[in-house]
């Protein structure tokens, strides 16, 4: 009849919406879906609430990564809860470009107990590690970049495998008067140094800098701790090429003095072998012409 065949018609007009709408998704193959990745740059992705950038990850290999690109003038905040965590440690770094950064540990409404201004001339070249005690917590790890938006930093602060010093550190203890300061000089096979700064239990002022030649500062800390004794200074310096000197100066008044030690972290024996600019060549000597 008519009827039939004018349903049949609609049915028919009908079938391929009603495909559109319910046919499944076409499954991409692996190695498109390989491809595409590639093709923008894919990796892996971090734990949950932690970005991945390519600044943080540096030569590492693609995978997992925790540190969290920090712009300039913005802050960023890491906070630990359980008591467990003791202690610290924040790593900074660039693409090369300066690092001008603070440092603050919070415990409690407006308490600052430890805090530190840190300025590094190649974040590549020397990032920043440092070890912040966090006893009894809660405790919250904020860290500002104070530098202009053109100067992004990569930040990173974990509270497993942090660094600790070594038994020589331990050892070579200094005293430093308030007011005084203590240079030490090192030579171009040292590849990076330890620096442990203490107290009896007074207050710990005082500052950090990395020379390169005569007055050429690759990197500051300007650093104050409200208890030197439970909650010593402990980081690690990169110190590449030769003519390096760590010079610790102890910022507080004569009745605050503190115990340094500074010890080289790694040799590189390769760096022995090479030239080195004003090293030990003597001009006019018995050499004859």
């Amino acid at each position: 009849s008519i009827w039939q065949i004018l349903e049949v018609m609609v049915l028919s007009a009908l079938a391929p919406l009603s495909l559109g709408f319910h046919a499944p998704m076409t499954a991409v193959a692996p190695a498109s879906r390989a491809a595409v990745r590639m093709q923008v740059g894919y990796v892996a992705p971090t734990a949950p609430g932690v970005a991945e950038t390519p600044l943080a990850r540096g030569n590492a290999p693609l995978g997992i990564d925790s540190s969290i690109l920090v712009q300039g003038g913005s802050l960023r905040t890491w906070s630990y809860r359980s008591p467990s965590v003791e202690q610290v440690q924040v790593v900074l770094s660039t693409e090369g470009r300066p690092l001008d950064a603070d440092i603050e540990l919070w415990q409690g409404p407006d308490n600052t107990p430890c805090k530190m201004r840190v300025y590094v001339e190649n974040g590549q070249l020397r990032p920043f590690s440092a070890v912040v005690e966090t006893p009894r917590g809660p405790n919250t790890i904020a860290i500002r970049n104070i530098g202009q938006v053109e100067f992004p930093l990569a930040a990173n602060v974990v509270a497993d495998n942090v660094d600790a010093p070594s038994a020589e550190c331990l050892d070579t203890r200094m005293t430093i008067q308030g007011g005084a300061l203590r240079t030490y000089p090192f030579d171009p096979t040292v590849d990076s140094v330890q620096v442990l700064l203490k107290t009896d239990g007074r207050p710990l002022n005082a500052r950090i800098e990395l020379l390169q030649g005569p007055n050429n500062n690759k990197q500051v800390i300007e650093l104050y701790t409200e208890d030197g004794l439970d909650r010593p200074f402990f980081c690690i310096l990169e110190t590449p090429g030769s003519g390096n000197v760590v010079r610790v100066v102890n910022t507080a008044p004569v009745e605050f003095p503190m115990t340094a030690s500074v010890v080289p972290n790694s040799i590189n024996e390769q760096m022995g072998y090479e030239a080195v600019l004003g090293g030990d060549v003597v001009l006019g000597g018995d050499a004859g012409w």
